[in-house]
């Protein structure tokens, strides 16, 4: 009898869930308004996380049982809005430079000289002078800027400033005369040396691959090797600051960055967002069978530091007038673009890497561009055969109608950068027209042809909040606001729809679906916190919502009451 009684308690206890047969956890949020991005389970009021990873999703009640009085963390979010970790899918990360002349947002180019002037009074005659985000379209007058700008106040020290896209560069008289180039320099393949039209001399402006005649001269500062590398490391360190106050806890380099010092930050703890790290498109394959050696060093099973897609460019950009386009651009019908290089090579170095296994993003903003890279993709498939390589178009500015149901019938992800559209309007038609202009920046139509998508920043060209983002996928509307209801508005989409996209939509594109990007037991812990309701506020107040939490893996990197 006293078995019986003791089988039945233990029963009961199964049945009503008791505590005490409950696992605990290790951090808990409660009180919150969570949207999970999971279809099955799309919103809870309560998250229990152990280690790593999310043990629970659900009620109150139900989550508040696995709390262990002096061990659990809770967090009560006191009825805010808790999402998924933002997942950047383009971002061009790395530590930051404390003298960087930043430009961003300028509309006076004077300020330009202004800026250099006092920085070169920081630095040693023979110092490079960087900086950049300038962008001409802001300016006053919308012109470019030139050299003169610069000469006068750095008559002895080289200086480079990016335009924002970072497809051109502005360059002072000292820089020239270091690399050579006059007004008889021919532009090279893909490359354009910017020409004043009376005297034939150069302006300074220096666009895509011309930038590779330039040679500084410069002179290296006046530091050891220690002072050098305590301030690299200093930049690694305020460069992930910003990431885990902006909410954003996994990162996609295109292109290369340092392995080692990423694993440095995370032997230290200072990793506190993922990050996959890619290479440049090569059709060596000598180079190539070096990268799957790397590959498997930081391989996709991985959830930290992984081995990222290999990038190529195929064109240019719309500000710089040099995206590669099927007809010449409105306002200088002299260039239809650039092709970075011939389609041929392009299409060959595809089809050798996807053999190989790689998974492959090509920059491509122009019409003609986005073409190009859709056949290269195509032709690849054809030679080697269907299988799960989720090639990427990276931006996917610019689209003919013909080619947007082409990405879902091939696989390729459109990976873009949604502020691209409010920074690029004020001069896109001007540029290519009002025609070609409704498929620009086509969200909808692409998800709506079953296209998958992936957002992110391409920050530094843009800032890394993803909140400006979030603004242009529902507004397409100017930063400072504006009346109507946005350009080309038949492309806006749901909030819902754009914070997917930039989490589960960028874990796709990246092979991490299946443990990132939800809010979902089992799934990794990356966990974001927010101070307004994204879904009722006024659309004005969507850029200026702010993150209260980070979680990335369960740990807590931010919180904006520390």
């Amino acid at each position: 009898m006293k078995n019986i009684i003791i089988s039945l308690s233990i029963i009961t206890m199964i049945i009503t869930g008791s505590s005490t047969q409950k696992e605990k956890a290790d951090l808990v949020i409660i009180n919150g308004k969570v949207l999970t991005i999971d279809k099955d389970n799309p919103t809870a009021e309560a998250i229990a996380v152990k280690g790593e990873y999310i043990i629970a999703v659900g009620t109150m009640s139900k989550i508040s049982a696995m709390i262990e009085k002096g061990s659990t963390k809770v967090i009560d979010a006191e009825g805010k809005l808790v999402i998924p970790g933002f997942n950047d899918a383009h971002v061009h990360f790395g530590p930051l430079n404390p003298d960087y002349i930043e430009l961003r947002y300028t509309t006076d180019a004077s300020v330009i000289t202004e800026k250099v002037k006092a920085q070169v009074a920081r630095s040693r005659p023979g110092e490079l002078i960087s900086g950049g985000h300038w962008e001409h379209e802001m300016f006053i007058d919308k012109q470019w800027p030139t050299k003169e700008l610069l000469d006068k106040v750095s008559p002895n020290n080289p200086v480079m400033l990016n335009r924002a896209d970072g497809h051109s560069v502005l360059v002072n008289y000292f820089v020239l005369k270091a690399s050579g180039i006059t007004k008889n320099t021919p532009d090279p393949f893909g490359g354009v040396i910017q020409k004043d039209p009376v005297t034939g001399e150069p302006t300074g402006i220096i666009k895509e691959n011309a930038v590779d005649l330039i040679k500084t001269g410069e002179v290296k500062p006046e530091r050891t090797v220690e002072e050098e590398n305590a301030r690299l490391w200093q930049g690694y360190l305020l460069a992930m600051k910003e990431a885990r106050e902006l909410g954003v806890t996994s990162i996609q380099v295109p292109g290369s960055a340092d392995f080692e010092a990423y694993e440095k930050l995370q032997k230290d703890g200072e990793l506190t967002s993922r990050i996959d790290i890619g290479k440049s498109l090569s059709g060596d394959t000598v180079l190539l069978k070096k990268y799957l050696i790397l590959e498997k060093q930081y391989p996709k099973e991985g959830n930290w530091i992984r081995f990222g897609y290999l990038k190529a460019f195929m064109d240019g950009t719309l500000g710089s007038g040099t995206a590669l386009m099927f007809e010449p651009f409105t306002d200088n019908p002299s260039t239809s673009g650039l092709a970075l290089m011939p389609y041929e090579e392009m299409e060959k170095m595809i089809i050798t890497a996807d053999k190989l296994g790689f998974q492959i993003g090509v920059h491509a903003i122009g019409d003609k561009g986005n073409n190009w890279a859709l056949n290269a993709f195509e032709k690849a498939l054809q030679v080697n055969g269907k299988r799960d390589s989720r090639h990427r178009i990276e931006h996917a500015q610019t689209l003919r109608n013909s080619d947007i149901p082409r990405f879902a019938k091939l696989g390729v992800i459109a990976s873009m950068q949604p502020t691209h559209c409010i920074s690029d309007k004020k001069f896109c038609e001007k540029r290519i027209g009002t025609e070609r202009a409704k498929g620009a920046y086509a969200w909808k139509s692409l998800a709506d042809a079953g296209a998958m998508l992936a957002f992110g920043t391409d920050y530094q060209v843009e800032p890394l909040n993803p909140m400006e983002g979030l603004y242009a996928s529902v507004t397409r509307k100017d930063r400072l606001g504006e009346e109507g209801e946005g350009w080309h508005s038949e492309q806006k989409i749901k909030m819902e729809e754009a914070i997917k996209y930039y989490t589960l939509g960028s874990a796709y594109a990246q092979f991490m679906e299946n443990r990132k990007g939800m809010i979902k037991t089992g799934y990794l812990a990356d966990i974001v916190i927010v101070d307004k309701n994204l879904f009722i506020i006024p659309e004005n107040e969507i850029m200026k919502t702010k993150v209260d939490y980070t979680i990335t893996g369960g740990k807590i990197v931010y919180s904006s009451g520390k």
